[in-house]
């Protein structure tokens, strides 16, 4: 993975020093909150309603095991013993104390880490496939590309205020696992008929209270001009997004109003002055920047081993985990295993400290000192070798890593909601525990295969409800909570945003709400067909019938206001801390 050179160290240590003196201003009352707003945004620190939640980046989703001990310390020392990953690959810790912020960034320094980025009106961290470099459907492996972006985007003078926030994503592989169709500029490595490489561009993709999928701009940019052309993307929209209106403000809505078309010839006409100029790639910094992502040397080993095979054969835990946790590998012998943090009673994405350093110690001892963050809120495990699988399965079932339900229904996407964040209608952590308890049946899910369930607390869309196969999205209605119900919605391959089918449902009905869905769709499916296909070959209506045919009932365990479905001893179950400011 990428390491610091001597630019990147010196931006991180001045900006740690920067951002000390701004914290002692505040504290002082010499800077107030209204000019220190944007300062801390920049640095990933946001106002929420406990304490402040601090944002850390990590590029592309890559973390070495150094750097998970260090978020491990960072836990223990500063947060409540744990932190949550979020689907823009980052971490995020919860009961942050402004006073201890710099001292945060200084030793995150230490491992190479920053939260340069995380917030604020700027080009945010880049994201892309946490399988990326070792999928077999890679056409281009996609992390030196995601590096040279984050080079030029950090700190552009240009464009450290934009409109609003800016999100890219890549991803090298045809079946798209990054997201590209829902972010602001969605790239997409490609070759031509002539063998080069190139990108495929999309713009004015994103969620929100706007839900819109990216439309293409570019059908082939070569590799040496996709930052220039993707700079002529951003200073468009930096010059013509709305200022005006906080929700009208994102580049989708800028290409919604004037048009693709006209977009794009705003893009060429800029483009074409700078094409050539400094942001043009040559091949000996490709090469500098790929020098960091080297093909591992991987040990010439059978396809499959037999141990393997025997106990997944005999052992029906280790064969769904199997068929779940663990993916293809485009070297022989290897295997990618995701480490499952969807485990039944916690919260989506939340791991404690010691889950973080035991993570960093199985890939010490398993994948070459590397772990990935998914967009889903798992970790990956990314070279593993096939002939240590049962000795990883044994190892991450003591930890909790090893809950076999990846891509079903209860590895649920999850914002923080309404136990957290200020902006929120409604609780998402507690009602996907709620859902989870509801449909903790491990045969019964493998039975029903893939369903993508996303959550989110309010009309801010960090939970994706709008791209989930079933989508919930917290809304209010005089002061109390409810839930709006999506369907059909896809993240990627293809990309398709979910229809709302009616009017919202309590807290304690949306479990029901979910299995009539389910029941539905165990009574229309083909042999084993996806949920998602089933729903795009029948339409909604037979849904939409089954759903509010008969009053649905409350499920009394849900009825009290303050019901959490909260193990002892969770992070939650504290006493809350009130931040100075």
């Amino acid at each position: 993975m990428y390491q610091y050179d001597q630019f990147d160290h010196q931006i991180t240590a001045e900006r740690v020093a920067q951002f000390r003196d701004q914290v002692s201003r505040r504290l002082s009352g010499e800077l107030a909150e209204d000019k220190f707003r944007v300062l801390r945004l920049q640095n990933g620190l946001y106002m929420q309603i406990h304490a402040y939640m601090m944002r850390i980046a990590a590029p592309y989703g890559m973390v070495s095991s150094n750097q998970m001990h260090k978020l491990a310390s960072i836990a223990r020392d500063y947060d409540r013993g744990y932190g949550h990953f979020s689907t823009r690959q980052n971490i995020q810790f919860n009961w942050i104390k402004l006073e201890d912020v710099p001292d945060i960034l200084a030793e995150l320094s230490t491992v190479e880490m920053h939260a340069n980025q995380t917030s604020g009106s700027c080009i945010r961290s880049i994201t892309s496939d946490e399988f990326a470099g070792i999928a077999k459907d890679e056409v281009v492996d996609p992390r030196p590309y995601a590096e040279l972006l984050r080079q030029w985007s950090t700190f552009h003078p240009e464009f450290g205020y934009l409109p609003r926030k800016f999100k890219f994503s890549i991803s090298g592989s045809p079946q798209d696992r990054a997201a590209i169709a829902i972010n602001d500029v969605g790239l997409e490595l490609v070759k031509n008929s002539q063998g080069e490489i190139g990108f495929r561009v999309l713009v004015g993709g994103g969620l929100g209270r706007t839900p819109i999928i990216g439309t293409e701009i570019a059908a082939f940019i070569p590799w040496q001009h996709f930052i220039t052309y993707v700079e002529s993307v951003v200073r468009v929209y930096n010059e013509y997004g709305r200022r005006d209106n906080l929700y009208k403000a994102r580049i989708k809505i800028l290409v919604k109003a004037i048009g693709i078309d006209e977009f794009r010839r705003q893009v060429e006409a800029d483009w074409k002055f700078t094409k050539d100029g400094p942001s043009t790639l040559t091949q000996a910094e490709l090469d500098r920047v790929a020098a960091y992502f080297t093909t591992p040397a991987y040990e010439s080993l059978p396809a499959e081993d037999e141990k393997v095979a025997e106990l997944q054969r005999s052992n029906k835990a280790f064969s769904n985990w199997l068929a779940r946790n663990v993916k293809p590998h485009k070297v022989s012998g290897y295997a990618a295993v995701l480490l499952s943090l969807k485990r039944s009673g916690f919260a989506p994405g939340d791991v404690t400290a010691d889950q973080m350093d035991a993570a960093a110690n199985l890939a010490e001892q398993f994948s070459l000192g590397e772990l990935r963050i998914s967009h889903m809120q798992n970790l990956v495990l990314a070279d593993v070798k096939r002939s240590d699988l049962i000795d990883l399965w044994e190892a991450v079932k003591a930890q909790g890593f090893a809950t076999p339900n990846i891509g079903l229904l209860t590895d649920i996407i999850c914002c923080p909601g309404g136990d957290f964040c200020s902006l929120a209608n409604a609780r998402s952590i507690t009602l996907a525990k709620a859902v989870d308890r509801r449909f903790d049946n491990i045969d019964f899910l493998h039975d029903i295969g893939d369903i993508d369930l996303n959550i989110s607390g309010c009309v801010n869309a960090c939970g994706h409800h709008h791209v989930g196969h079933i989508g919930i999205l917290g809304v209010d209605k005089q002061g109390q909570e409810w839930y709006q119900i999506t369907l059909g919605g896809s993240k990627g391959s293809p990309a398709n945003i979910g229809k709302i089918i009616g009017r919202s449902f309590s807290f304690a009905q949306v479990p029901s709400v979910i299995e009539r869905l389910l029941q539905v769709f165990v009574r229309e499916r083909f042999d084993d067909e996806l949920f998602i296909d089933t729903v795009r070959r029948i339409g909604l209506d037979p849904f939409i019938t089954d759903v509010y045919a008969t009053p649905i009932a409350e499920d009394e365990n849900l009825l009290t206001p303050d019901y959490e479905l909260i193990q002892k001893g969770t992070p939650y179950n504290v006493p809350y801390y009130s931040p100075r400011f």
